[in-house]
């Protein structure tokens, strides 16, 4: 019998969708701008892929929605070990990581951001493996799987018994108050042992630029003489320096860790949360100016919630136009590029080849593909 503790942060990825840029002390003010609670869904997409396996696990949990509600839902065998508050806290994570180990957990499996992972690293012994379901808003720390049916795949192959290597890898988190007014501040919280395949397993996020002045201006340039052959269209512009280089080249204003709107090369709106942002577009063409990340490989699903899926369904695979530097295509070492929008059906249709603008009319084609898809 395999044993696993769990634990969800009910709140995370709750700032996502209405920009801004975390979850941290910040639950009721995007409550009440709408934004609608995911990291159950989440972990329901991860732990499906135990039903098939039920009667070889069981999972020692905290009530409610903090693990209790999703293997009620999914009939999975589950037992409470800890009772939290209502609404749960940060401090419900610290005191039940202890009890669910107490059980003799093969594994700690946990749902959340770089927030709940620091948490976590804070209580959980050295050596248990663990293993996070991805549902913040940003997600930098490489302890967590590259989409939550991922995370469930590579969680059925450790409940089946097949050799998994186990490695170390940094919980990283950065200070949301500076994230918010466009400045990165990250800082390593420590290690923790995961399952180190990585099909399955994100990298820690690569930090800071990462190609020279000229590459960066070069892309631009690409980017600002393809927006004169389309000038009818908005241009919705994502995150990331990549991005921010081309507003730079623009002459306007750029919403770092934010997503903003162009039309004919004036801004007209900054920073938009994932309702703004579509109630522009609609009915509009227009074209998705956004970068990767670097290490990981993430297109959606890290940083950019804005992006909802269905702003993307309303832009059209063939209208996103996806910039980065060779370096960072390097970085990935061969590894797809992955979109975790939190609709699969949506992340299998983005799958395939996709142009990506590497400099001045020089584009590359790199497979975007999920290692759940891959496996089917």
């Amino acid at each position: 019998m395999f044993k696993i503790g769990l634990i969800i942060n009910p709140l995370a990825g709750l700032g996502g969708s209405v920009a801004l840029k975390g979850s941290d002390g910040m639950a009721e003010q995007a409550l009440a701008l709408g934004a609608e609670p995911r990291a159950l869904q989440r972990s329901s997409l991860a732990l499906a892929e135990l039903v098939a396996l039920k009667d070889h696990v069981t999972i020692y949990t905290v009530s409610g929605d903090m693990g209790e509600t999703v293997c009620r839902s999914l009939g999975l065998p589950f037992e409470v070990c800890y009772q939290a508050a209502s609404p749960s806290t940060a401090e419900d994570t610290h005191r039940a990581v202890p009890l669910l180990v107490a059980q003799g957990i093969d594994l700690l499996l946990f749902a959340g951001g770089d927030g709940t992972a620091r948490d976590i690293c804070a209580e959980v012994p050295e050596r248990l493996c663990v293993l996070g379901i991805p549902a913040g808003v940003k997600i930098h720390s490489g302890v967590y799987g590259v989409t939550p049916a991922g995370t469930g795949r590579l969680l059925a192959r450790l409940v089946r018994g097949e050799p998994v290597s186990l490695v170390e890898a940094e919980v990283m988190d950065i200070d949301e108050a500076a994230f918010r007014e466009g400045r990165v501040r990250a800082r390593r919280y420590g290690e923790m042992l995961i399952p180190g395949e990585l099909n399955y397993v994100q990298a820690v996020k690569v930090a800071g630029k990462e190609s020279a002045e000229l590459v960066l201006t070069d892309i631009a340039d690409e980017v600002i003489e393809r927006m004169e052959e389309h000038d009818d269209c908005y241009f919705i512009m994502g995150s990331g320096t990549t991005v921010a280089a081309v507003m730079e080249r623009l002459g306007l204003n750029n919403t770092l860790l934010g997503v903003d709107l162009v039309y004919q090369k004036r801004l007209l709106a900054s920073d938009l949360d994932a309702r703004g942002l579509y109630e522009w577009i609609k009915d509009k063409p227009c074209k998705l100016v956004i970068t990767l990340i670097g290490g990981q490989g993430h297109i959606f699903g890290r940083g950019n919630q804005q992006l909802s899926p269905q702003l993307i369904r309303a832009v059209g695979r063939d209208n996103i136009w996806l910039l980065a530097t060779k370096s960072k295509l390097n970085s990935l070492q061969g590894r797809p590029l992955r979109v975790d929008t939190n609709d699969p059906a949506l992340d299998r249709e983005l799958g395939g080849l996709i142009r990506v603008i590497t400099g001045y009319h020089d584009e590359v084609l790199v497979r975007v593909a999920n290692p759940e898809d891959e496996a089917q």
